[in-house]
């Protein structure tokens, strides 16, 4: 049976800790994800091994913290190595209820001090001409670097997406000064789901009191039928973003 809609949820979980008192949230983590049931989720700055925190911490993960957050209902999944260091590694993930056709995780790091990755999944999804592609992407702190990161990220695109393939470009893109989307939308006439439902982004960054709207959700070939920031009194407890998630449909 072919799939209409599509739900998506982004977030920067903060290698599973919280913003107030770095307390250890991966659990909550894992059972707020379930309860959103989106079917395709794009996570930023995923621990995928760490010694220190599993020697500090009793009831931490034995598995990487995608799989741990995958658990039984999402199927399938992809993890981009980005940073390494002495005890362990962090990186993008994306999880999906659908089968993942092909992945690769591009280094798109602008100096030693951040290393950064664009995850790219190819999705099979039922009764779909074309595979869905999708991008996970964590931008830099500096302007010129996540300039210099959008032109890798459309240069990708414009090589290996075809025109009449749909896309998600989600993730946290450090963007307050919203350059990096102006950029986006006139070199792959994306849109932003937010922006396209109420006029701007989400705001999503610190996820107790969100004032940045640093987190997006790009698409092309498909519309939004519902955007949505899961801001809430304890938004605090499980990450220092905000998710944010969005109802999309497939374009006629």
């Amino acid at each position: 049976m072919a799939l209409d809609t599509l739900h998506v949820v982004t977030f920067n979980i903060h290698k599973g800790f919280s913003q107030l008192r770095g307390r250890m949230a991966v659990h909550e983590l894992r059972e707020t994800l379930r309860s959103v049931a989106a079917d395709l989720v794009f996570l930023q700055e995923v621990q995928g091994l760490s010694a220190r925190h599993a020697q500090r911490h009793r009831d931490w993960p034995e598995q990487p913290q995608y799989e741990f957050l995958a658990d039984s209902l999402w199927s399938e999944y992809a993890y981009g190595r980005n940073a390494v260091y002495d005890d362990g590694h962090h990186g993008n993930a994306i999880l999906s209820k659908f089968p993942i056709a092909r992945w690769d995780n591009q280094d798109v790091s602008q100096s030693r001090l951040e290393s950064r990755g664009l995850l790219h999944c190819e999705i099979a999804l039922p009764g779909w001409p074309h595979p869905l592609h999708c991008f996970n992407v964590h931008l830099g702190l500096l302007a010129l670097w996540r300039h210099r990161q959008v032109d890798l990220l459309c240069q990708r695109i414009q090589t290996m997406v075809p025109p009449e393939a749909p896309m998600v470009i989600a993730g946290d893109f450090n963007d307050w000064t919203r350059r990096a989307g102006l950029r986006l939308r006139r070199l792959l006439g994306v849109t932003e789901v937010f922006e396209h439902t109420s006029g701007r982004p989400a705001r999503s960054y610190p996820a107790a009191l969100p004032l940045l709207n640093l987190d997006r959700i790009y698409i092309r070939g498909l519309t939004v039928r519902l955007a949505h920031a899961h801001h809430g009194r304890h938004s605090g407890r499980l990450s220092d973003h905000v998710a944010l998630s969005a109802l999309l449909v497939r374009a006629a």
